[in-house]
């Protein structure tokens, strides 16, 4: 048996069939210090149940896999040191050992599936690092969009990534990409990037018909919704390039690779920009949660395809 702790609240929306929505928790333990983590989990949690939505933050602690947080248990894992970063590949073994740890986009996915939750809002996807054809620093977080059947709200993959190679990657693993109310993908900090995205959907109920029909054809996998930063909180990609170039070398100057790579990046891209990259984190985050949760209200909504 999983060990697995559902919140109160979580714990009732399941039991009534209200709409639910997953939220990771790395951007807890590794996005942002106390307390503005933890103020932040609680502005995004808000966004959901304002929406009208229960939000489910998923963590390991102690062992356990908790589907939604506590108050006081989100105020200790903001404060947790030590906490281990979690996907595919630890995720069992973190369960089974006791550990603690935080889920990315993959691990979260997992979760979700198993507590029986369809849709997932994060910030940005991981993806396809720069450089990977030498060093195959390829975020498993595609991998899981090909298999799990979660749809994922994200501001796209992190301007970090080699962004073309990330929606390759993706497009050769099945997974759809869907540009919400807009014809080119979003980047992130930024509202558009030069690429045009795959599939484009202007209303939640074609989004949440989309996954519903996968379903009912037996395709594997979840589908990948991305959903433009508001304009009033974007910083433009023309503005961020340099930015990101000089993070990435020194990067590879200091030898920071694998897990390690995304933290030290979006840390440094936070200091070139004088703190401007953080808050526009925080809005792409909530602005997900607000999209995402209208998503699971459809889903409830539309009767499944047979």
């Amino acid at each position: 048996m999983i060990p697995m702790l559902y919140s109160k609240e979580v714990a009732k929306a399941l039991e009534t069939g209200a709409p639910i929505v997953a939220l990771e928790s790395t951007i807890i333990t590794h996005g942002m210090p106390f307390p503005q983590n933890v103020e932040t989990a609680r502005l995004v949690e808000d966004d959901i149940r304002h929406a009208g939505a229960v939000p489910a933050t998923i963590a390991v602690l102690g062992g356990v896999l908790h589907i939604g947080l506590e108050p006081e248990t989100l105020d200790q894992l903001g404060q947790a040191e030590n906490v281990a970063k979690l996907s595919r590949a630890d995720m069992a073994a973190c369960i089974a050992t006791g550990g603690n740890g935080a889920t990315t986009v993959a691990a979260t996915m997992i979760a979700a599936h198993l507590a029986g939750i369809h849709v997932f809002a994060t910030g940005g996807i991981g993806g396809v690092h720069k450089g990977a054809e030498e060093s195959f620093d390829i975020s498993a977080d595609l991998h899981e969009l090909a298999q799990t059947p979660v749809t994922v709200v994200a501001a796209g993959a992190k301007a970090i990534l080699d962004l073309p190679k990330t929606f390759e990657v993706l497009e050769t693993l099945g997974v759809p990409v869907i540009a919400f109310g807009q014809d080119m993908l979003p980047a992130f900090w930024s509202a558009r990037s030069d690429m045009a995205a795959p599939l484009r959907m202007d209303t939640v109920e074609q989004i949440a018909k989309s996954q519903q029909m996968r379903t009912a054809m037996g395709l594997k996998g979840g589908q990948l919704v991305t959903n433009p930063i508001p304009k009033d909180a974007e910083i433009p990609a023309n503005e961020l390039a340099p930015i990101i170039t000089q993070a990435l070398n020194e990067a590879e100057t200091a030898g920071i690779n694998a897990k390690a790579v995304t933290p030290f990046l979006l840390g440094r891209i936070f200091e070139l920009t004088e703190g401007r990259s953080l808050t526009a984190n925080i809005a792409l985050v909530r602005n997900n949660a607000r999209l995402a949760a209208q998503i699971a209200i459809a889903m409830r909504q539309e009767p499944a395809p047979r």
